[in-house]
């Protein structure tokens, strides 16, 4: 794990943690009663994105790296950071937390499997075709340092030491979101040589691809009938994809092909910005209906 993999890694732990304060079990134990709310956050992950982008690639004349990319990014799962964003735009914590832990377990065998079919069933991308070796350590990895552990540690403490928690829960929180916001800015900067005209069109890709997960999620949760806050979760759910696993992928299996590297980098950067800003949305949405 390269030092900035590990800051970004540090500054999601808080988060999680940080949100995992204000939530109590029964929030889970409401969402085990409810688990046709958990399938229809993982539609979108697993059945309609990937499916939406094959027939995307299929219609588009992209460079195949390209295609690929976008394949490789919509069969990743939505990573933790989903949760801190549905935190922030107060939808269903639990429930985002939930999809997320079912979703990095069914990624072991639904990643590869989409993935695969996906690249072989594509003419452009079939000579790119490789045998997806996908690292079950990193999953486990993520799902215990990212998400298990400081969601644990944040209901513990929140429920062992309440005055404690009710000290540090805003400040700590708002920490969290500006050191993530430190770490885009900075990222940014890093990668300022590709900020130019060039990359313009593969940032279009980008925001359109992300806007498609972000529509399917809405019309899944439209279709199970849940309610707003659970519509929120399966939202953000569906538009924000592990792209930090799309790039671990690319650099073992690609070689780190420059043109998919950009791609799942934009990813990255893009569903973040796109994801606040619809949550910062239905925050001004619930203060003009409280109002």
């Amino acid at each position: 794990m390269t030092t900035q993999q590990l800051i970004l890694s540090l500054v999601l732990a808080t988060m999680v943690f940080s949100v995992a304060l204000e939530l109590k079990v029964a929030d889970f134990r409401r969402v085990a009663d409810v688990p046709r709310a958990v399938v229809c956050g993982l539609i979108p992950q697993f059945v309609l994105l990937p499916v939406g982008t094959w027939l995307a690639t299929l219609v588009l004349d992209l460079p195949p790296n390209v295609e690929a990319a976008m394949i490789l990014v919509a069969a990743c799962p939505g990573g933790s950071l989903s949760n801190v964003v549905t935190h922030v735009g107060r939808g269903n914590t639990a429930l985002s937390v939930s999809i997320s832990a079912v979703a990095a377990l069914l990624a072991l065998v639904l990643t590869p499997f989409n993935f695969t079919w996906m690249m072989a069933t594509n003419p452009a991308t079939a000579g790119w075709m490789r045998a997806l070796a996908l690292d079950a350590s990193d999953i486990w990895w993520s799902l215990l340092a990212l998400l298990a552990l400081p969601m644990t540690l944040g209901l513990a403490v929140g429920r062992r030491w309440p005055r404690f928690t009710e000290r540090i829960r805003k400040p700590l929180g708002t920490f969290s979101l500006i050191a993530l916001l430190a770490f885009i800015a900075a990222g940014l900067y890093a990668q300022r040589a590709l900020l130019n005209a060039q990359i313009l069109p593969q940032l279009g890709i980008v925001i359109l691809h992300n806007a498609g997960g972000l529509a399917l999620g809405y019309l899944c949760a439209l279709g199970f009938r849940v309610c707003a806050r659970d519509r929120r979760a399966i939202v953000i759910e569906g538009g924000m994809q592990n792209s930090g696993l799309a790039l671990g992928i690319i650099a073992v299996q690609f070689n780190a092909d420059l043109g998919m590297v950009i791609i799942a980098s934009l990813w990255g950067i893009w569903h973040i910005v796109s994801g606040l800003t619809l949550a910062f949305l239905w925050r001004q949405q619930d203060a003009r209906l409280a109002y």
